[in-house]
């Protein structure tokens, strides 16, 4: 199986509602995103065309739109959070969330906005979110 991988960077914070530890405060991660794409219908071949599973400037500019411009220096919180610290609603670039914002609901979140901006062609088949450089969360189709 042929699969491309790009990676990406940003930095969010975040807080865990309910959490007993130190990730109830409010505190940030310079998150790392593997995305790996192959082909919808992969072959045994060479590819055709362009020869390209899918073109990096491409996955970057999807990836970018959807993840990174949205992610990158806010702050998540989950409504429960909000509901029991009201003076934080005038936060600037807050994200509301119905969930609480662990690294594996953020990875979530994030292969939901991906896989609906991916062309017919491609499939999503993995990704990984770092949220420190030995700690990740990871989905695979």
């Amino acid at each position: 199986m042929l699969r491309v991988t790009k990676i990406f960077r940003f930095e969010t914070a975040h807080a865990i509602f309910g959490y007993c530890g130190s990730c109830k405060n409010i505190h940030g991660h310079s998150y790392v995103l593997h995305v790996t794409v192959q082909q919808a219908n992969p072959n045994e071949g060479f590819l055709d065309g362009t020869g390209f599973v899918m073109d990096f400037k491409d996955l970057k500019r999807i990836v970018k739109a959807q993840v990174v411009d949205k992610m990158d220096h806010c702050i998540i919180l989950s409504e429960a959070y909000l509901a029991q610290n009201p003076h934080l609603g005038s936060l600037e670039n807050l994200d509301i969330w119905p969930i609480e914002p662990t690294a594996e609901n953020i990875l979530l979140k994030v292969k939901s906005a991906i896989e609906g901006a991916m062309p017919p062609e491609v499939k999503l088949c993995r990704l990984k979110l770092y949220e420190t450089a030995d700690s990740y969360a990871e989905w695979e189709a």
